[in-house]
């Protein structure tokens, strides 16, 4: 990059140096993440520390996760990327995610491939949004991720295709899930979808996802009603930041506070959490600066590892390390926390905290980080990638 994107205004020097450092090792990273044998992205890249080195194998593999790599990667000059994408364009790369999507029966990844087609103005729009349509069931209950995703789709297909009817019937969904006085997003939009026992705990990814489509569907038509939606989220989950910088995983959905920290996710720092803050700040709705750069600070040396602990990110094969979490079994912190915090709000067992401590790594990295990665810092609400990326390649 031969200047600063227009974001790093948001950043100080060292978080400039390491948001630079990250897109770096997202650049050499993507492209072994990438099948070439099926053509594909694969849902994982596992790996393995050694005395000589480490190992890595890739397993799965994720339309959702492509599609998020088209976002991201969308953003970039376009001579970059068909290194990113398995050697294709990324028109070509977007059509193969429409014909892939006509066979979908996912929400979530039916809306994100809606969004990289508008966002390229892609000449298949109209099919994706066909399958959207005729898909999505509007008034059931749906997950809340994936109900924002919708929004963020239909929002950026606006002045494309006429898509008002249904994004009036999505961002009533998303805003009528929010339960009375709650400043943060439950897990889903209606009963039905989780056990009763967790149905108050929502996550982080509850609350990013839908302060980034509020943020988008506001300055895309001008709905105060949404943006105070975000903007309340938004000061919730940063007034709950931990004292290094973490971004909290689990929330209580009627009351807005913690009901378990860990895991703490390398994707929510630098990707995740920065993306629907800077969304947010970029529609008007406030600055989140220094929560943003604290996130990211937390990358450069967890506390929970104590010192010259593992490092979170390995420049030289392109991959961060997942999260850190507690090594317990069958994840009893969280259950713990879960089901007293169902009797009563705020009720925890802060020996559970104490026996089972968050020291653990996550030894994985999966594409759609990456892809998130690029859209915190290069995107713009103010024009559409494919002229970003025509102006990029002119510099």
């Amino acid at each position: 990059m031969t200047s600063a994107p227009a974001r790093y205004v948001h950043l100080d020097g060292e978080t400039a140096e390491l948001t630079n450092r990250l897109i770096a090792l997202a650049t050499r990273g993507l492209p072994a993440m990438y099948r070439a044998e099926s053509d594909e992205f694969a849902f994982t890249r596992v790996f393995t520390p050694g005395n000589a080195g480490f190992s890595a194998h890739l397993s799965g593999k994720s339309l959702r996760y492509a599609a998020i790599v088209a976002l991201g990667v969308g953003w970039l000059p376009s001579a970059e990327q068909p290194a990113l994408l398995g050697g294709h364009d990324l028109d070509s790369f977007v059509a193969r995610l429409v014909e892939q999507q006509s066979t979908s029966t996912n929400l979530g990844d039916i809306a994100l491939v809606v969004w990289a087609a508008a966002q390229t103005s892609h000449r298949l729009l109209p099919d994706a949004l066909l399958r959207l349509s005729e898909f999505d069931r509007r008034t059931a209950p749906e997950y809340v991720v994936e109900a924002a995703w919708v929004v963020s789709a239909l929002a950026t297909a606006r002045g494309q295709a006429d898509v008002e009817e249904h994004l009036a019937q999505a961002r009533k969904r998303l805003l009528d899930s929010v339960r009375p006085g709650s400043p943060v997003f439950p897990h889903v939009t209606g009963p039905g979808l989780v056990k009763p026992y967790r149905e108050h705990v929502a996550c982080f990814a509850d609350q990013v996802y839908p302060i980034q489509a509020l943020a988008r569907l506001h300055h895309s038509g001008a709905d105060k009603e949404a943006l105070d939606a975000a903007r309340t989220t938004a000061e919730q989950i940063c007034r709950l930041q931990g004292p290094d910088g973490q971004w909290w995983w689990f929330y209580d959905a009627r009351t807005g506070d913690v009901v378990e920290g860990y895991p703490v996710y390398t994707v929510h720092q630098h990707a995740m959490g920065p993306m629907a803050l800077l969304d947010l700040a970029e529609a008007g709705g406030g600055d989140y600066a220094e929560p943003i750069r604290k996130g990211l600070r937390w990358l450069l040396g967890p506390a929970e590892l104590g010192p010259g602990g593992e490092p979170m990110l390995l420049d030289e094969p392109g991959l961060t390390v997942r999260k850190v979490f507690r090594g317990d079994p069958r994840k009893i912190v969280r259950a713990a926390h879960t089901l007293t915090t169902k009797v009563r709000p705020g009720l925890k067992l802060p020996l559970v905290d104490r026996v089972y401590k968050p020291a653990d790594l996550d030894r994985e990295c999966r594409p759609y980080e990456f892809g998130w990665l690029y859209f915190a810092w290069l995107a713009s609400l103010n024009a559409p990638a494919k002229q970003a990326t025509a102006e990029s390649a002119g510099r």
